[in-house]
């Protein structure tokens, strides 16, 4: 099992900037992947960004805008996130693949963005 919290949510004017963060604990050594994911109102969950140990992978939508990290010990995970834009609005959520195959999910954090 990983259990996951997330922080680093809030409100922001478009154009602004925020970070989120996630640390991981529990089976940290079964993690193979860490990501972010958001979901909008009435939309469905959706990648933002993924890093492994050898790749990185961003969403068309936040490429050049957003930029994922994780340390060595793939105990946590950050999203910095530039020029927001209300679009981006949506509670994110970090997630975690393990080499079982097993996805586990943080409680989300609310990211809105005013125009």
């Amino acid at each position: 099992q990983v259990h996951l919290v997330e922080s680093g949510g809030g409100l922001v004017q478009a154009g602004g900037s925020l970070r989120l963060s996630c640390v991981a604990s529990g089976s940290i050594f079964s993690i193979n992947a860490m990501g972010w994911y958001r979901q909008a109102p009435g939309k469905q969950r959706e990648l933002v960004a993924t890093i492994d140990s050898r790749n990185t992978n961003y969403a068309d939508s936040v490429k050049g805008r957003f930029t994922i990290s994780r340390d060595i010990a793939k105990s946590w995970v950050d999203l910095q996130m530039n020029i927001l834009k209300p679009e981006d609005t949506a509670v994110y959520y970090c997630n975690v693949l393990a080499y079982s195959g097993n996805n586990y999910w943080g409680q989300g954090t609310q990211v809105t963005v005013s125009s």
